[in-house]
């Protein structure tokens, strides 16, 4: 059973993103770290970048295959999870929690209410 919290907002791409003050904190979920495996590298965004939907933002390891990551909405990074650098198994262990990957100051909200709502999520892992 995938752990999804309702109060968060999905992507097509299994990433959560919690929605504060203009920005977007995000991470990939649950059903995302369980299909990896143990995942050993993270390549982090950079700080300060300005992005657009889709774009690539950086990449994860795992034992069992290489990932992308994606940019859920457009805007500049606010903020990347340092912490993940030496310690990317954190996205295995807390991936809504410390497992984070970044902020992103979204430029256009209607991307973000385009995102899927838990119940929208939970249909497509099913």
């Amino acid at each position: 059973m995938t752990d999804i919290p309702d109060d968060l907002i999905y992507s097509e791409g299994h990433e959560w993103g919690k929605v504060e003050d203009g920005k977007i904190k995000y991470g990939i979920t649950d059903y995302a770290q369980s299909e990896l495996g143990d995942i050993v590298y993270v390549e982090m965004p950079e700080e300060g970048e300005e992005v657009e939907k889709g774009d690539m933002l950086g990449v994860i390891e795992s034992v069992k295959a290489v990932s992308d990551l994606y940019a859920p909405v457009s805007g500049t990074i606010k903020e990347v999870n340092k912490k993940l650098e030496s310690d990317p198994e954190l996205l295995n262990e807390d991936p809504f929690g410390e497992g984070w990957i970044a902020v992103i100051e979204f430029s256009d909200k209607s991307q973000v209410e385009g995102l899927m709502s838990p119940e929208e999520y939970e249909e497509i892992v099913e």
